[in-house]
């Protein structure tokens, strides 16, 4: 398997493991199209292509240095200059994986917040609120994101001659989905009972040693958990405070996400929800494990680094 095929897998993967349907994510991409098609001569050369097909634009493939067969991985949630030097100290390594967006990817981050929107909507809570408040967010992430040097590690990659992607949302995916699922088996009634289940993940047992694992942000382990959104699993960063209002008028009672912020946290306090947060290494790991045991399947050897929590559900 060389770096195109490997990239492509993810993408059907994240597909697959979104929780929009098959035919909305289609829906989207003809909409992009169509967008496209009407735009001038410079305006397409400006354009991002490649989000004509990938529903996700912070997971690329940021650097081919070599089109060559893929044995050896470097993984990580974080890559920086120190993992490339890291790669080339190990030696033999085909491509570098980064969970978190790095390059073009981190700069059109905020471009995948849509998602959260119609993961609101299938809550419950009105599409033109969640828009609308989402809106602001996403501007925000835009403007936040936009001052960074999002070539460093590119550049860095293609200086020692590496190849290099991120996949970010696709590996978010698959967490979400894989936690959606055991979440609607084992039906928790109470808070206690939801921690007591991502305790009893792995990736959560190995963070909780390191004193990383899942916390109760706002609520009492007695409470009622009352149905339970991963509305901040996936779809780039954490969404609008404003909107924890929503979800609870939406009848959502608990919230489980990756991290939140103090703001979050005030407004879902004053909205009478519940919040879980799993833990973000932790949740980071479980999706982007997800993918790496379907490489490791064909034979592709994984070196985890950079708070990556390594856990092979291959038998």
């Amino acid at each position: 398997m060389q770096t195109e095929a490997l990239y492509n897998l993810a993408i059907k993967m994240g597909r697959e493991a979104d929780f929009r349907p098959a035919d909305h994510i289609d829906k989207l991409l003809s909409w992009r199209q169509e967008k496209f098609d009407k735009l001038s001569l410079e305006e397409k050369a400006e354009f991002d292509s490649a989000s004509l097909k990938n529903p996700y634009s912070d997971s690329r493939i940021l650097n081919v240095a070599q089109n060559k067969e893929i044995r050896r991985v470097l993984v990580g949630i974080d890559i920086d200059p120190a993992e490339i030097l890291l790669a080339k100290e190990l030696g033999q390594i085909d491509l570098i994986i980064s969970h978190h967006p790095l390059g073009q990817a981190l700069a059109s981050l905020h471009e995948v917040m849509e998602l959260q929107c119609d993961v609101l909507s299938q809550y419950g809570v009105p599409i033109n609120v969640a828009e609308g408040l989402m809106r602001e967010r996403i501007s925000e992430v835009a403007r936040r994101v936009s001052s960074g040097n999002h070539q460093q590690v590119v550049d860095t990659a293609k200086l020692l001659g590496f190849n290099l992607m991120c996949l970010h949302t696709v590996a978010d995916n698959l967490a979400a989905r894989f936690l959606k699922e055991k979440i609607e088996k084992d039906n928790p009634e109470r808070i206690s009972d939801l921690m007591r289940l991502l305790r009893g993940i792995k990736e959560y047992q190995e963070a909780t040693k390191l004193c990383a694992g899942p916390k109760i942000f706002v609520g009492q382990p007695d409470n009622r958990c009352g149905r339970i959104a991963l509305t901040e699993i996936t779809g780039g960063t954490e969404g609008s405070p404003k909107l924890y209002e929503k979800m609870a008028i939406a009848g959502i009672g608990t919230v489980a996400g990756m991290h939140m912020s103090e703001e979050g946290k005030k407004e879902a306090e004053a909205a009478n929800l519940n919040v879980v947060i799993a833990g973000h290494m932790s949740s980071d790991s479980l999706g982007v494990n997800l993918f790496l045991d379907e490489l490791e399947k064909q034979g592709i050897e994984i070196i985890p680094c950079s708070g990556l929590i390594r856990i092979s559900r291959v038998k």
